[in-house]
């Protein structure tokens, strides 16, 4: 998700020569989860399992939805094949569907569940970031169809209008969980930037829905309604940063917790990078090109945490390999 967003502001940016080797360091990356997926489901089945019944841990399964749909964004707007993108877009249905009626199905119904304190966090949005880059995709694939057009925009709108819903449902518990439970400064970890990161991506797939006004009836008979509701999800998106911030400092300078690699990291990575490309189309849409100078300076601070995360990444790999190198008896 970070990899291909990071991407695709690239080359709305202007900047190809980034933007396109990460498209196949990406297809690389989305492979290797795949496989390490699917091996982690032959052999370690009780434990997808047990993740699938966790209330903090289930979420995590949305992911799999988004980095797919991200992948396919990444070939739709650097590399313009919409062939491949299209196969993404349906294998993104799918598992949205999917994990979407599983997930709801096994956390209304099981029997023990947690309080609001332990049960919920940051990463629940991911919930919301799934619906919305299948709805962002669909509006960039559906330029390329010809007698479902109109079909498939309505399926992208309608999931991009769930998607928003869905948001509103989750940050009112979230926001509530903030403000009236104490908060220990490691539980306030890096998936909360995803607050800020599900509204950036609903305001990236609502000016998508926007462009697409002109061809297609319905749309244009919303656009007033659709642009006002994009002003809205960019505007909470950004009303986020600054607190997000202030909660990092507190954590990190003041209560101390270590700044030390964790995989967790990417998720306030994701959300850097579509802040950027929301905010890059949200200029193209409404003309107010003052707010040029946010895209120019987050692009940069986004490929940068995007370069230190990945180094940390590497580093963490390289200690584990070496660990197990060295626990290894000689021959």
């Amino acid at each position: 998700m970070a990899t291909g967003i990071v991407s695709v502001a690239a080359q709305l940016r202007g900047y190809p020569a980034i933007a396109q080797p990460l498209v196949w360091l990406n297809t690389g990356f989305y492979v290797v989860l795949w496989a390490l997926t699917l091996w982690r489901i032959a052999r370690f089945s009780r434990a997808m399992i047990a993740d699938l019944l966790d209330h903090g841990r289930c979420v995590g399964f949305f992911t799999t939805v988004a980095g797919t749909c991200v992948l396919g964004n990444q070939f739709m707007v650097v590399e313009v094949r919409p062939t491949v993108a299209l196969a993404l877009w349906i294998l993104g249905i799918v598992l949205w569907a999917i994990i979407t009626y599983a997930v709801l199905t096994v956390l209304t119904i099981k029997a023990n569940k947690p309080d609001l304190s332990e049960g919920i966090n940051g990463g629940w949005l991911v919930a919301v970031v799934a619906a919305q880059s299948v709805a962002a995709l669909g509006g960039l694939l559906a330029p390329h169809f010809e007698e479902t057009r109109e079909l498939a925009l309505f399926f992208a709108l309608s999931m991009w209008l769930g998607g928003g819903m869905l948001y509103i449902w989750i940050i009112a518990l979230i926001f509530y969980r903030y403000t009236f439970f104490p908060l220990d400064p490691r539980q306030l970890a890096p998936p909360y930037w995803i607050n800020m990161g599900a509204m950036a991506i609903s305001a990236l797939a609502g000016t998508i829905f926007a462009q697409n006004a002109t061809a297609d009836p319905l749309l244009a008979m919303l656009e007033p309604f659709i642009i006002g509701l994009t002003l809205l999800f960019w505007a909470t998106a950004t009303w986020w940063i600054p607190l997000l911030v202030i909660l990092g400092v507190w954590r990190h300078v003041f209560r101390r917790v270590p700044l030390n690699y964790d995989i967790v990291y990417w998720s306030a990575v994701f959300p850097l990078g579509m802040y950027t490309a929301a905010t890059h189309r949200l200029i193209g849409v409404v003309g107010q090109h003052s707010l040029e100078v946010i895209p120019r300076i987050l692009f940069w601070i986004a490929l940068v945490a995007w370069t230190v995360t990945l180094l940390g990444m590497l580093h963490r790999l390289g200690k584990s390999l070496l660990k197990i190198d060295l626990c290894r008896p000689p021959a």
